[in-house]
């Protein structure tokens, strides 16, 4: 349906609807990103090992997935609620867990999944700067379908727009009739470009370069390059959260992003290790 040349959301966020008298109503399109991005970097992770560009033994890619979806999910859900609040949390303090209502937050994933590399970077003898760099040519998959993911939810949709591709979105207004909802900018979905496959093939570059890059380096090209990127798409984003120094949130914590770059692209001598 459309309205005005432009295009009315009204995707299911649910992808597989389940029977009345189970306890969630289905698998969600958000949950499926999750459990498809640790599927696709767990076969990634494999043709690593055949080409010789693993910093650990095969045997521990198992391992290492481990603690990487547990650092991604903690930090992601725990950071959404210290940075931006999760409704009803004091009401119900389960609401944390249910991740399958949304709610993650990809500045706070970064530094669970960089406590988790740091963990097990240290149990294995490894250092983090080889482990940092591996995820990092690989977390753009992520980036790429969290975000198709959010388009598909109606949710953190850009600033309202005239432009042929914006779109409306119900939720944006949820009082308002249709036809004088204003259509926005998919924001998610230039997320998903940039941050995304953008990024993605950036890392992929830099990953498979001769002579390789020295251990970290590409972990803090990844995080700056991130920070950027998503510095210059709030532009176009709903603020979802009252503004920080003008910044949005997602501003204000891509700042954080570059500092904790600096460590990984300080010269060898004091790189991680």
């Amino acid at each position: 349906m459309r309205i005005g040349g432009h295009w009315i959301h009204d995707i299911d966020p649910i992808l597989l609807h389940f029977p009345s008298f189970w306890p969630i109503p289905g698998i969600y399109w958000y949950g499926f990103a999750y459990l498809l991005t640790f599927l696709i970097i767990a076969f990634a992770l494999r043709i690593y090992a055949r080409l010789g560009r693993l910093p650990f033994p095969r045997e521990q890619i198992g391992p290492f997935l481990g603690y990487l979806i547990l650092g991604a999910m903690a930090g992601g859900r725990i950071g959404y609620a210290l940075l931006y609040g999760i409704p009803g949390l004091r009401e119900d303090p389960l609401e944390l867990l249910r991740v399958w209502h949304g709610g993650m937050a990809s500045h706070g994933g970064f530094f669970g999944v960089l406590l988790a590399l740091l963990l097990f970077s240290r149990k294995c003898s490894i250092p983090l700067g080889a482990t940092a760099d591996l995820v990092s040519s690989l977390a753009p998959i992520g980036f790429f379908l969290g975000r198709i993911a959010n388009f598909i939810n109606g949710e953190v949709y850009g600033r309202v727009s005239s432009l042929p591709w914006a779109v409306i979105f119900p939720g944006a207004e949820p009082t308002l009739p249709l036809e004088r909802i204003l259509p926005r900018h998919p924001s998610q979905l230039y997320e998903a470009l940039l941050e995304g496959l953008l990024l993605f093939l950036f890392c992929q570059l830099r990953f498979w370069r001769r002579p390789p890059l020295r251990p970290g380096r590409l972990c803090g090209e990844f995080l700056v390059t991130y920070a950027l990127l998503r510095f210059a798409v709030e532009f176009f984003r709903e603020p979802d959260a009252p503004t920080i120094l003008g910044l949005s949130r997602g501003q204000f914590y891509s700042i954080a992003l570059l500092i904790a770059a600096l460590p990984f692209l300080l010269p060898r001598r004091r790189s991680l290790r």
